[in-house]
């Protein structure tokens, strides 16, 4: 028998049509559920494992930019100063570049009410300042070297240590404080994160489980064999019984009529 033959002979019942389209809806359902699940798993590695990453370096290059500009206070020559403040603003470039990759992903709000759109902007105005404020620092040392006279020299040396002590070193703390708040709200919503993709695969499995016995019991229902009224058991001995058990008697033979006599 050829498969077309089999497909043309195939004639489904209302039955199995329903229950085949219940176990299609089950199979979509618990695929748009796991896929959820393995979005926002993209989303915690892509978005904040990464994210977390770059604002800890952030945090380091941030420190690397205050020791550079210690290490200009303590040059001994302008060649010295220019060398080590050359490098300067492709450290605040990539620093201001990590912050706005952050800034860019989809930055949520946690459950708890802790703003990642806010605290970024935090960490963007606590930059802001400390940038501006280690700029004066440079544009002094910048000064001193270009002063003449050695007296003057002195004095804007010792301005420019005062000012990286007075205003420099507590902006840099800030800077590290917003970034701290900030790591602190990633970790929140990471965990709002996970708690909901652990409450949709909770609640896949339980659709699994729960649909899948309510697909069993359809089979079962739907194929349970129906008692009939056919008669197979005695269908082909019926007519031999009934030869043996005829009710109407037969004749015998000696009542049988014979010919009729002929006259002569």
């Amino acid at each position: 028998m050829g498969l077309t033959t089999v497909l043309r002979s195939f004639r489904p019942s209302a039955s199995q049509l329903g229950i085949s389209l219940l176990i299609v809806g089950l199979g979509w359902l618990s695929g748009q559920a796991l896929s959820l699940v393995d979005q926002d798993l993209r989303i915690m590695y892509a978005e904040y494992t990464l994210g977390a990453t770059d604002l800890a370096h952030i945090s380091a290059d941030v420190m690397r930019y205050q020791s550079t500009i210690i290490h200009a206070l303590e040059a001994g020559s302008q060649k010295d100063f220019e060398q080590i403040t050359e490098a300067l603003p492709a450290q605040r470039a990539g620093i201001q570049h990590a912050v706005d990759r952050y800034a860019a992903a989809g930055l949520r709000v946690s459950r708890s009410g802790r703003s990642e759109p806010e605290d970024i902007e935090v960490v963007r105005h606590r930059l802001g300042q400390y940038f501006s404020v280690a700029s004066t620092t440079v544009q002094l040392l910048t000064q001193e070297w270009a002063a003449i006279s050695l007296t003057e020299r002195e004095t804007i040396r010792r301005k420019a240590e005062m000012h990286a002590a007075d205003h420099a070193g507590p902006k840099m703390i800030q800077v590290s404080l917003a970034l701290d708040q900030l790591l602190d709200t990633v970790a929140d919503v990471a965990k709002d994160m996970r708690d909901e993709g652990a409450k949709t695969i909770r609640l896949t499995s339980l659709l699994l489980v729960g649909g899948s016995l309510f697909i069993a019991f359809l089979n079962l229902l739907f194929t349970r064999p129906r008692r009939g009224t056919s008669r197979q058991d005695g269908g082909p001995d019926e007519g031999e019984g009934n030869l043996h058990h005829n009710p109407i008697p037969l004749p015998l033979t000696g009542d049988i009529p014979g010919p009729a006599p002929r006259q002569e």
